[in-house]
C-alpha cells in the first residue's frame, strides 16, 4: 500500500450520521480511509485531535466575493481566509455584486482570472439568470458554473437586472433540459412598493419601519409562484435566504408532492429578532428582513421537519460608508449582512440551545449544501475517496467576536460584541492545513472548481 501523506484522529469524529473515536487516513489530498482510532501506520505524520470534534468542512453555497469590479467590498483573498477561518472548507460564489456579473461566458472567464492563485479554501462558482441570456446558460454550464441564480426583484445592482414570469418560463424550460438548478431570490416587488408608499411619513431608522417596508407578502407570493413553475416547467428550483414562516406549509406540501424543490435559510434569521435590533443599526439589515421572534423559531422548527434543507451564509458585505451608520437609514443603507467567518459558530451556538447536535449541523452545512452545488461526489462528508476537507473543532469553547479576529475585508458584522460557542482550531483542505490558531501558510492553495 502506498504510504498515507496524514492521519487525523480523534475521540469525537463525525462519520455520516455517527460521531465516535476514528482515524482518518490521507493520501494524495482524499480520504484513503477511516480506521480505528489507534489504526496509525509507523511513520506516518499524525496529528492527535484528542477530544476535539473532527468533522467535514462546510460547503456554503451562498457567498458574494464581489471581485473582479467591487473589491473594496470583498475579494477572493480576503473572503476565502475568513472562510478558512470559520470551518468552511468550500464556497459557491454568486454571480453578482462582481463586474461583470457571471452571466456570460466572457464574465465567468473574467471571474476565473481574478480568483486565480487567491483562494486559500476552494471555489466554485454559480452563474446567473437575467432577461435575454437563455442561450448563455449552456454554454455556462460546459464552462464549469455548478447552476443558476436570479432575482424577482431589483438585485441591488443594475447590471444584474430581475426577471418576471415571461423570462422564468424562456429560461426554466432550458435548465430542465440541462438537468440544471434555479437559485430564486424570492421576493416581489408590488408587495414592497404598496407598504413603501405607506410608509413615506415613518421614521427610517427605526428597524420597524424596514420590516414593514419589506412585508412577509413579498416572499409568500414569489414563493407561490416557484412553486407553480416548478410543478408546470420540471425544473429544479431552489429557494434562497428563506425568511417568512408564513409559506412553510406550502413548501412543506409542494415537497410532499414530489416537487424538486429545496429550501435554504441563514444564520442572521435563525439568530437574530427584529425586537432586539437597535435604532439606526442599519449593519442588521438584510432583505429579506430579520424577522420575529415567533418567526424565527418556526424557522427552527422547519429545519428539524426537513421543510427547509440547509443553513448557509449570504455573505454580503460592502464598504462600511453603504451602510449609511451616520444617518442610521434603513431604507437606504445597502441591505446585505457579513457573516462568512461567523456562520459555523453562530448557528453552533443556537443549535445547541433547541436540542440539536454535530449530526444535524453537518447535515445542514455540509452535506446539503454540497449536494446543492453538484459537488457532493467529493465535498460534505469524511468518506473513503472524498477530498480530505477537514475540520477541528472545538464545540465548548467561547470567544468573543472582535474586529482583531476578522479576516473578511470590511469588519462591520452584527456579530461584532456577541460571545458564540465552537471554536475552529484548524481546518484542512485536501489534506492541506490552510488554518490553525489564527495563522496561514505562505501561499493559498485552494482551487477553481469550474471544468
Amino acid at each position: 500500500m502506498d504510504k498515507l501523506d496524514l492521519v487525523i484522529r480523534s475521540r469525537r469524529v463525525v462519520v455520516s450520521e455517527t460521531v465516535s473515536s476514528a482515524s482518518v487516513h490521507i493520501r494524495d489530498s482524499v480520504i484513503a480511509a477511516l480506521g480505528e482510532w489507534d489504526e496509525v501506520p509507523a511513520q506516518t505524520l499524525l496529528v492527535d485531535a484528542g477530544d476535539a470534534v473532527v468533522m467535514p468542512g462546510l460547503v456554503d453555497a451562498h457567498v458574494h466575493v464581489n471581485e473582479p469590479g467591487r473589491t473594496e467590498w470583498e475579494g477572493f483573498a480576503t473572503a476565502t481566509r475568513a472562510a478558512a477561518a470559520g470551518g468552511i472548507t468550500t464556497l459557491v460564489d454568486m454571480p453578482l455584486n462582481s463586474i461583470p456579473p457571471t452571466t456570460t461566458t466572457d464574465g465567468f472567464n473574467e471571474k476565473l482570472a481574478a480568483a486565480q492563485g487567491k483562494c486559500w479554501i476552494d471555489v466554485a462558482f454559480w452563474g446567473g439568470v437575467i432577461p435575454g441570456n437563455t442561450h448563455e446558460l449552456k454554454p455556462l454550464l460546459d464552462a464549469g458554473v455548478c447552476g443558476f441564480k436570479c432575482f424577482l426583484i431589483h438585485s441591488g445592482v443594475d447590471e444584474f437586472p430581475h426577471v418576471i414570469e415571461s423570462h422564468l418560463l424562456e429560461a426554466m424550460p432550458e435548465l430542465a433540459a440541462l438537468g440544471s438548478v434555479l437559485l430564486v431570490h424570492a421576493e416581489l416587488p408590488e408587495p414592497i412598493e404598496n407598504a413603501i408608499e405607506k410608509l413615506k411619513h415613518c421614521n427610517p431608522q427605526d428597524y420597524q419601519t424596514f420590516l414593514k417596508s419589506r412585508p412577509r407578502a413579498s416572499e409568500n407570493e414569489a414563493v407561490k409562484l416557484m412553486i407553480r413553475l416548478c410543478r408546470e416547467t420540471g425544473a429544479r428550483v431552489h429557494i434562497v435566504h428563506h425568511s417568512s414562516s408564513d409559506v412553510l406549509p406550502l413548501l412543506k406540501a409542494a415537497k410532499a408532492e414530489g416537487l424538486p424543490l429545496t429550501v435554504e435559510t441563514c444564520p442572521h434569521y435563525l439568530t437574530f429578532a427584529a425586537e432586539e435590533i437597535p435604532d439606526g443599526a442599519t449593519h442588521f439589515k438584510c432583505c429579506p428582513p430579520v424577522r420575529e421572534r415567533e418567526n424565527r423559531e418556526k424557522l427552527w422548527a422547519a429545519l428539524a421537519d426537513g421543510v427547509i434543507d440547509m443553513v448557509v451564509s449570504d455573505h454580503s458585505p460592502c464598504t462600511p460608508n453603504l451602510k449609511l451608520l451616520e444617518t442610521g437609514d434603513f431604507l437606504e443603507a445597502w441591505g446585505g449582512i457579513a457573516a462568512l467567518q461567523f456562520s459555523l459558530p453562530a448557528i453552533w451556538t443556537e443549535l445547541q440551545k433547541r436540542g440539536f447536535g454535530l449530526r444535524e449541523l453537518i447535515r445542514w452545512m455540509s452535506d446539503a449544501p454540497a449536494k446543492l452545488a453538484g459537488l457532493d461526489k467529493r465535498k460534505g462528508r469524511l468518506a473513503v475517496g472524498w477530498d480530505a476537507d477537514i475540520v477541528i473543532f472545538q464545540p465548548e469553547k467561547e470567544f468573543k467576536v472582535v474586529p482583531e479576529i476578522i479576516e473578511f475585508k470590511n469588519k462591520l458584522t452584527p456579530y461584532a460584541g456577541m460571545n458564540l460557542r465552537g471554536v475552529v482550531e484548524a481546518t484542512y483542505v485536501r489534506g492541506t492545513k490552510v488554518y490553525e490558531s489564527g495563522q496561514f501558510p505562505a501561499d493559498p492553495i485552494g482551487v477553481l472548481l469550474a471544468k
